[in-house]
């Protein structure tokens, strides 16, 4: 596919500053542009590769400034987010490259009485169990399970070998990821007789819709009632979120966060890479929790944590430089000792 600047520009609302007719055909970051590429720049620290790069067109945040006394052979198309214009531009390559497929390939499975839309896709060696219900434009890849009473809501995207145990109930404009499963049992046991036994998990997983789940991310299935996972929250690969977990809208989970059992959490919290949630807490909304820090206890709203257990961000960041400096500390110490006892 080939596109002018000014068909770029009035796609996304922007103002062409160059060339209008200068083409483009593919994509590249703006350190390694070539000629009849399109890069972009949103991050002001990355401005000086604009004067070097050789991309024939660089998208541009309005707010960045240039330096007059620099020149720049690429035509700009200036807007006002240019990382969520990329974005834009690159959901409809992925649009024209990979249109959604339709109709049921074989050999796959179909419970009698399951009605898969004129426009869904279920993909070769699928298994759909009885009572499952599909909505309209939602494709399921192959080797996907979806267990009894499942049901999924309009223009999903589940991909090849994710698992949806009995029950659980996946929102509108869902994308599940490969080896993602949903609905697995709850950790519950209780000892009994000297043995643990085991404790049924007879709830389910409730996706509110406009979620993504990353590759191998697992949540699981109430032990009564429901595991919610609110609208529009985003999970990396390999997340772990335990039985009757609920938490609320546009939550951020990197990859590797656990979150234990029953704890509750609000909207717009950024779990940033290995985080780790004890069970029956509660949540605030709006935080960001650094990489691979510990929460032992309740969390309010608005803050910016780190550490195990988790402080402020700025007192962690003190604490980590003063670690540095314990050996030169411990030998001042010991000088000092030296001294008070001469």
């Amino acid at each position: 596919m080939e596109f002018t600047a000014q068909q770029i520009a009035m796609f996304l609302r922007g103002e062409v500053i160059g060339d209008p007719n200068v083409k483009v055909s593919d994509l590249a970051k703006i350190e390694e542009g070539q000629k009849g590429r399109l890069s972009f720049l949103s991050n002001p620290k990355y401005t000086d590769y604009l004067y070097t790069t050789e991309s024939s067109v660089v998208l541009i945040d309005q707010s960045i400034e240039l330096d007059p006394e620099r020149s720049y052979t690429a035509t700009l198309v200036k807007v006002a987010d240019a990382r969520a214009a990329m974005g834009m531009l690159l959901n409809m390559v992925q649009d024209a490259l990979n249109p959604r497929k339709k109709g049921i390939e074989q050999p796959s499975f179909i419970a009698e009485g399951v009605q898969v839309p004129a426009d869904a896709y279920v993909g070769a060696f699928a298994y759909i169990a009885k009572g499952v219900e599909i909505g309209e434009g939602t494709q399921i890849y192959p080797q996907v399970y979806l267990g009894d009473n499942v049901k999924v809501g309009k223009n999903c995207l589940i991909y090849a070998g994710v698992k949806i145990y009995h029950d659980c109930v996946i929102g509108d404009n869902c994308i599940l990821h490969a080896g993602c499963v949903i609905g697995a049992d709850g950790f519950g046991f209780a000892p009994v007789d000297g043995k643990l036994q085991k404790i049924s998990q007879i709830g389910n997983v409730v996706l509110e819709g406009d979620n993504e789940i990353g590759a191998n991310t697992t949540i699981d299935r109430a032990t009564m009632g429901h595991t919610v996972i609110g609208r529009g929250t985003k999970m990396d690969n390999m997340v772990q979120i335990g039985h009757n977990v609920v938490t609320g809208q546009n939550n951020i989970f990197c990859a590797q966060v656990g979150v234990a059992g029953t704890t509750k959490i609000g909207d717009w919290n950024i779990f940033a890479g290995q985080v780790g949630v004890a069970g029956q807490l509660s949540i605030g909304s709006q935080n960001t929790f650094g990489a691979q820090s510990g929460i032992p206890g309740n969390i309010k709203d608005g803050q910016i944590l780190m550490g195990t257990p988790v402080i402020p961000a700025k007192d962690w960041a003190r604490q980590a430089v003063y670690l540095k400096r314990l050996p030169d500390m411990q030998n001042d110490i010991k000088e000092l000792k030296k001294s008070i006892n001469k």
